[in-house]
């Protein structure tokens, strides 16, 4: 564990992603605190640009909404998706991928064209269509983000557990007689974790990508204030204001390379010969 530290720690940008992941958490923790109300209700005048008013640093909206109180309120919405779609679309593929890669044969193949039907879908795609049928409300933008995820983590799984399951550790606990499914969760699974954390981490980014995507087209819970929502709801009004996009856009930009710089820390930390580094 303290190797595994010291390497993320070697690792100046997966740091600098810490600190500003932690930061967005921060903001969304404690959004109620920070900005007390409704962040729908209007509380000064429209449009107003940022440093205007010392209430307001951001400025507001067209119904004079604080941007800043936006923007606190829509990472509560952007990270909440985020985290558990990635949670739901990581146990649905770890499952998937793991029969697949331990039983083989009709079973994986099986699996595996299951698998492929999604992957030649768009994923995006997809993902509109759903939340469209379902009409949009947080449960089916999280569902629709972890169906069109799942895929490249059960190949992930599957092609991991096809390495494992010939190695020694394995063939001894079929020798003590050990249930597949006991030596599936508790002897190839653990090994196989590394890369499931490394990729989880990068797909919470995507997922956040996902949601002010749809939120930007109009697929967003209208009852839940999003940087997606915020973005749409002002992208007609660019030249005139610019700040209305631009806010929540650098939120979604800082958000992403955080959690993309952290994957890469984990990568370097978990895979130290990636780079030639030693424990």
């Amino acid at each position: 564990m303290m190797s595994f530290t010291r390497r993320f720690a070697a690792h100046p940008g997966a740091l600098i992603g810490l600190l500003l992941l932690a930061a967005v958490l921060f903001i969304a923790a404690f959004a109620g605190l920070l900005y007390p109300g409704d962040p729908w209700q209007s509380v000064g005048p429209p449009l107003l640009p940022p440093g205007g008013d010392p209430l307001y640093p951001l400025g507001t909206d067209l119904l004079g909404r604080d941007i800043a109180a936006g923007l606190a309120h829509g990472a509560r919405v952007s990270l909440l998706i985020g985290v558990i779609s990635t949670m739901a679309a990581v146990l649905v593929g770890v499952v998937l991928g793991a029969i697949a890669g331990f039983f083989g044969g009709w079973v994986d193949d099986l699996l595996m064209r299951f698998t492929e039907f999604f992957q030649t879908i768009p994923a995006f795609a997809m993902a509109v269509v759903l939340v469209a049928i379902f009409t949009p409300s947080i449960t089916s933008i999280t569902g629709a983000i972890a169906i069109v995820s799942w895929p490249p983590v059960a190949r992930l799984v599957r092609a991991e557990f096809m390495s494992l399951k010939s190695r020694e550790f394995v063939q001894a606990a079929v020798t003590l007689g050990q249930r597949p499914l006991r030596i599936m969760f508790s002897q190839i699974l653990p090994n196989t974790m590394s890369p499931i954390i490394v990729t989880a981490s990068l797909m919470v980014a995507t997922a956040i990508l996902t949601e002010s995507s749809l939120s930007f087209l109009g697929l967003g819970d209208r009852n839940m204030m999003s940087w997606g929502y915020m973005i749409g709801a002002a992208r007609t009004m660019l030249r005139e204001a610019w700040w209305l996009s631009v806010f929540p856009g650098v939120a979604i930009l800082l958000t992403v390379i955080a959690i993309n710089l952290i994957g890469e820390g984990l990568n370097d930390a978990v895979n130290p010969h990636l780079r030639g580094r030693k424990d």
